[in-house]
């Protein structure tokens, strides 16, 4: 293990601050701005942290909802209930892979009983990972893209094409393709003009489902050594995430189409389509990183342009295939 790898694995209870006040559910906003002027709010205060008597974690209050409220009106009738907490026992990776996640600018840091610890705020995933000044995993959005981002800092405007043309080449020839694949199925979209109109949007959530994979995947690959039964272990996960997703996407979608033009075949068609073109994405953006991985290749240039090309060709031959078997098979009689 490097020791960065070392650094990222260390207690995220080594980088909280407790430098802030908490709120009690039962106070009035006037009580709760008076326990801030006496305890003041530290370095910097984003989010207010609400607790019970116990000193449970309740909820969240956005600072601008707190200025912005009646000073008579409680603090249980105006937070936030659904938060998301870091457990204690998190390390810093698993801290930052929420920021990450969520888009969050702070996260309470709460023990077993839900008692608030102390708190970690964007500065956390700013400073460990997207400020690296040498070329260390922490552009992994770039990296998706097909390119390091210290590679193209303050480079050349010629420099920097030279290192971002070659990768869009990749979605050039598999646009390409994809215009092949509908050009053999235009007697299908000649004849079943919906499956036009909803084209975009099935591609759309196929290259969204696969990305959010592939940066999963890629984010275990930097601290996790895999080998066949963690790689068959997480495909075992995968599986019930991604058929969860495509059920979900697939009966949303067919509801709309069927709602909108009465055809039930359409609607059993699109949906149908999503379910196993999702499934797809989701197993791709595991499989890709995890075999360029085991080929000795950097899973995180080559991933992004090669998973999204493959995603989208087959989702497009799924689409297309099922479309014409069930909204055309009459035809045939």
């Amino acid at each position: 293990m490097t020791r960065e790898e070392a650094h990222l694995e260390e207690p995220i209870l080594l980088h909280v601050r407790r430098d802030f006040p908490l709120l009690k559910q039962q106070q009035t906003i006037q009580a709760a701005l008076d326990t801030i002027r006496q305890e003041g709010i530290g370095e910097k205060i984003i989010y207010f942290y609400v607790v019970d008597e116990h000193g449970r974690l309740q909820g969240v209050l956005p600072t601008r909802r707190l200025l912005t409220s009646p000073a008579e009106k409680r603090i249980s009738d105006l937070m936030i209930t659904r938060i998301i907490a870091i457990p204690s026992t998190a390390t810093l990776l698993e801290a930052c892979e929420l920021f990450a996640l969520h888009k969050f600018l702070a996260f309470p840091v709460v023990d077993a009983e839900r008692h608030v610890v102390g708190m970690v705020d964007i500065n956390l995933f700013t400073e460990e990972v997207l400020d690296m000044p040498e070329p260390k995993e922490g552009d992994d959005l770039f990296e998706a893209l097909g390119f390091h981002i210290w590679e193209i800092r303050g480079a050349s405007p010629f420099k920097a094409y030279r290192f971002r043309f070659p990768w869009l080449l990749t979605t050039i020839a598999s646009g390409t393709v994809c215009a092949l694949i509908a050009g053999a199925y235009e007697a299908t979209l000649a004849q079943s003009l919906i499956l036009a109109f909803f084209l975009t949007l099935v591609l759309g959530l196929g290259e969204s489902v696969s990305i959010q994979s592939m940066s999963l995947t890629i984010q275990a690959l930097r601290v996790t050594q895999p080998t066949l039964r963690w790689y068959l272990k997480t495909l075992k996960r995968e599986f019930q995430t991604a058929l969860m997703i495509g059920l979900s996407c697939g009966l949303v979608v067919g509801l709309i189409v069927w709602i909108w033009r009465r055809d039930a075949m359409a609607s059993l068609a699109i949906g149908t389509s999503i379910l196993l073109s999702l499934f797809m994405a989701s197993l791709l953006g595991l499989s890709v990183p995890s075999l360029l991985h085991a080929c000795k290749l950097d899973p995180k240039i080559a991933a992004g342009p090669i998973t999204l090309a493959i995603t989208d060709m087959l989702t497009l031959l799924f689409y297309f295939s099922l479309g014409t078997w069930l909204l055309l098979k009459p035809l045939t009689h």
